[in-house]
């Protein structure tokens, strides 16, 4: 009898083509933790799966904090003193301080410098820099060209607004036979950053599309939102349904070909600490598992204490280990459809365990019952391809003392949780399991 997931799969390399896609499309906006740039990424992921939309106004509180006005960049150029245009906004949406305010004047080399951010070590990329609630106007450009700039004067025109409008986040709730959640989110905000979050992004939309159509226990609730500010706007909105989530999932970085990388919860052992880290155990033998620290991604505000939501971070290579990160070099061409295709596969295993973990009870406490009788020796027939095994049947049936969960089972036994639940279904057909 030939073990069969729970929830059938695409094919993996379709999968990844499908999440490649969709990033690519969302690569280019440039977005911020409000404003344009995330409306238009959630109308293209709502193309993918249906999203509400929900708009928070400007200056409501969310908690200790305060949805900021809107930003708008129209424009950037940095033009010399003869004429030729030094940096221009429409090359690159990381040229401008996300957040800049507007500016209009000519300056010297020394004073465009110290509004100018660049990378020294990495004198050819652009920096992603942010000013979110400080006012400043500000610039980003390659280290290399900053230092050819011959000294002059420089004009400087940065066409960026702030009005009063709202925040906006999107998502979506498939719902399962009970109203127990698992949250999955990725934050919106950053721009022109292939694998963070396009690949998050465009990964959480293709599960939450491939979802859709199945019968799940769970309900499963995908939350797109800026970082930080948007899922405390959430979470502030939401408060009375916090008491549902029993896992959850920060999802960023996941298109590149390090890690894979899970940040525990605060709480250390949650269920989806213990998925997560069975799943890297047997997918990826350069798995890292770290334990929670109070920064990082929107894990942060979940795990915050009034809340202690059991929500983890997955990743790829970890935030801030990869040169790349929050530079101009974490384009298209550094995410990979094999590398998120595979992501998406760990994602949908642990999906797999929520749905599929139960704890059986041998109906043949006192000794082991007779396999070979049964025909269940014969069942497996030495046949490799049916993913089981008789030790995964003798674990089954030893652990099977009502107190261990099939999960548990894994976790004592080394083998992997789809071996033990295909056991276990094949007991059960037996009559050895209830």
């Amino acid at each position: 009898m030939e073990h069969q997931p729970a929830i059938a799969d695409p094919p993996l390399d379709a999968v990844g083509e499908a999440i490649y896609g969709l990033a690519r499309q969302l690569y280019p906006i440039c977005r911020s933790i409000t404003g344009d740039g995330v409306r238009q990424s959630l109308a293209i992921l709502g193309g993918t799966v249906p999203l509400d939309i929900h708009e928070v106004a400007t200056g409501t509180a969310a908690f200790d904090w305060t949805i900021p006005r809107e930003w708008l960049c129209r424009s950037a150029t940095v033009t010399d003193s003869g004429g030729h245009v030094v940096l221009d906004f429409a090359d690159h949406n990381l040229h401008v301080l996300n957040y800049s305010m507007p500016f209009s004047g000519t300056v010297s080399l020394d004073e465009l410098k110290r509004h100018t951010y660049s990378l020294p070590d990495q004198p050819d990329l652009i920096p992603y820099r942010t000013s979110y609630y400080a006012e400043n106007w500000g610039l980003c450009m390659q280290h290399s060209r900053l230092a050819r700039l011959p000294e002059g004067m420089y004009r400087v025109e940065i066409d960026t607004e702030f009005k009063d409008g709202s925040l906006s986040y999107g998502e979506y709730l498939h719902r399962g036979e009970t109203d127990r959640e698992f949250l999955l989110s990725a934050h919106i905000c950053h721009p022109s950053l292939a694998n963070d979050n396009c690949s998050g992004l465009a990964l959480l939309a293709s599960l939450a599309n491939h979802l859709r159509s199945k019968k799940t226990r769970y309900s499963y609730r995908f939350l797109f939102a800026p970082g930080t500010i948007g899922s405390l706007a959430w979470l502030s909105r939401n408060e009375d349904k916090t008491a549902l989530i029993d896992h959850g999932l920060v999802v960023s970085c996941v298109g590149d070909g390090g890690g894979p990388t899970y940040k525990r919860s605060r709480r250390g052992n949650a269920y989806i600490d213990r998925a997560m880290a069975h799943v890297l155990a047997h997918r990826a033998k350069t798995a890292t598992l770290l334990d929670f620290s109070p920064y990082g991604y929107d894990e942060r505000q979940f795990c915050s204490p009034g809340f202690d939501l059991p929500v983890g971070l997955f990743q790829r290579s970890a935030f801030g280990t990869f040169p790349e990160y929050h530079t101009s070099a974490d384009n298209l061409d550094f995410i990979k459809p094999l590398h998120l295709a595979w992501s998406w596969r760990i994602v949908m295993d642990v999906v797999e365990i929520v749905e599929g973990d139960w704890t059986p009870v041998s109906q043949c406490q006192k000794g082991e019952p007779q396999l070979g009788r049964r025909g269940l020796y014969a069942a497996l027939g030495g046949d490799k391809s049916t993913g089981l095994s008789s030790m995964s049947l003798l674990w089954v049936l030893n652990l099977a003392d009502g107190t261990n969960s099939l999960l548990a089972m894994a976790e004592r036994s080394g083998l992997s949780f789809r071996e033990l639940a295909g056991a276990a279904k094949l007991l059960r057909l037996h009559g050895l399991l209830s």
